[in-house]
């Protein structure tokens, strides 16, 4: 990370004049102090060139057996003497098979404001940003505010950034925040060229809502969170569109089908979700919980099915492995959806993970995890391996590989990527 002290350089001055823009009609509301006029600038990121091989011959034409490309994610960071600050965090990938696959987001854009309230404090956040619920691996099911990125990853973990104000209150008793979501995000999918989509593939261009207001409805959660000593806890409710999308299965004229499918169509509904995230902390055990309630989405079948999810899981570390610094941590999850295999809309409805991880805590940060997901209903299987070492102070290599295998036709949500086993390569430089 590149630091600019002070008011000298160039970029200093540049995030002087945008924190006073920024923070000057606030303070005429809100009774702050004017900016400072010191302002600490700090410059960062990351740029990767990625690669990934697929062994299996593809499902679909116009599918090929490789893919490459590159990402470039810069951070901007600027703070005055008071404490608040700006971050910038814009993000762009390229990609040589999939045109869906190369897009931009601006992942983080806001600035940060805070004071006392009480005998706590507040903090409030406005412009574009990425919140993270949750406790579990593999997915978190309690994790709604933010819409995931299918076209960076199938596992759900990548994020596109939310508009969003942001308040939160803590003190001795945790920390209550709310969030106003005044604009709603599509979810990206690969396209028809691209490995590892749906079958058959998601229309982008016959989005439709529940809301007359459509992508500008606006939705609104909450999140308390605190310790109770050896217990981290976590209580969420959402109101609004939901982030993952009735995919509506359709003919070449359009009209709702379930044979002689054409495209999926993307329908939003409004949806209400109660969520609890649970973790306790004992010696080298880590034992976790996700549970969710979510009212008004529909199922598979597209009925309108209120249903019930949990996650059950833990970790267990072996510290000192062969009296060395190395630690091995053995990972295990439940994964239960109540709508049950032919209702749920997702591949986790009973599903168990397994998974060892081991870090040789040495100077490079060598890493490396291997897991198993097995489909406790149908026996279909996922396995996968990752890897991560720095080679030196800037550069590091990643390596990740996953298999799937027997994929039943008939109910798991993977059946579209049976084929799409594949083994992919990364070299980053973070700045």
């Amino acid at each position: 990370m590149r630091s600019f002290a002070g008011t000298g350089s160039g970029l200093a001055r540049l995030a002087t004049l945008v924190l006073r823009l920024l923070i000057a009609p606030l303070s005429v509301c809100l009774g702050f102090a004017a900016a400072a006029e010191e302002i600490d600038v700090e410059f960062a990121g990351r740029f990767s060139i990625e690669s990934r091989v697929y062994p299996d011959s593809a499902q679909h034409p116009g599918q090929r057996s490789h893919a490459s490309g590159f990402t470039v994610q810069p951070e901007f960071y600027a703070e005055d003497e008071a404490g608040r600050s700006l971050k910038l965090s814009p993000f762009f990938r390229y990609d040589t098979a999939d045109p869906r696959r190369t897009h931009a987001d601006l992942r983080e854009a806001f600035l940060l404001l805070y004071g006392e309230l009480g005998e706590g404090e507040w903090e409030l956040r406005l412009g574009v940003d990425r919140v993270s619920w949750g406790v579990a691996e593999v997915r978190n099911i309690v994790d709604i505010v933010n819409q995931t990125n299918l076209v960076e990853h199938p596992d759900e973990k990548a994020k596109l950034g939310q508009p969003m104000m942001h308040g939160t209150w803590s003190g001795d008793w945790g920390a209550l925040g709310l969030f106003l979501l005044p604009w709603h995000r599509e979810r990206p999918y690969p396209g028809r060229a691209g490995r590892l989509r749906s079958e058959p593939v998601v229309d982008h261009d016959k989005v439709t809502y529940d809301s007359t207001a459509e992508e500008r409805h606006i939705d609104w959660a909450l999140r308390y969170t605190s310790s109770f000593g050896l217990v981290d806890l976590g209580l969420g409710y959402f109101h609004g569109q939901s982030r993952e999308p009735l995919l509506r299965p359709v003919d070449e004229e359009g009209n709702l089908t379930q044979v002689s499918l054409h495209a999926l169509h993307p329908h939003y509904e409004k949806i209400r979700q109660f969520g609890l995230d649970a973790q306790l902390t004992t010696g080298p055990w880590l034992l976790k919980l996700e549970a969710i309630r979510r009212l008004g989405a529909s199922n598979r079948l597209l009925q309108e099915d209120d249903y019930g999810a949990w996650i059950l899981g833990g970790e267990y570390s072996i510290y000192s492995v062969f009296e060395t610094e190395a630690e091995i941590t053995l990972l295990a999850e439940w994964h239960r959806d109540g709508r049950g295999a032919e209702r749920a809309t997702n591949a986790f409805e009973n599903d168990l993970f397994v998974a060892a991880r081991l870090a040789l805590n040495d100077v490079e940060g060598t890493e490396f995890t291997i897991s198993f997901i097995d489909d406790l209903d149908h026996g279909g299987r996922t396995f996968s391996l990752e890897g991560r070492r720095r080679l030196n102070d800037n550069w590091s290599l990643e390596l990740e590989a996953t298999a799937f295998h027997d994929i039943d036709w008939r109910y798991d949500a993977l059946y579209g990527v049976r084929r799409d086993s594949f083994i992919g390569l990364s070299l980053i430089y973070n700045m």
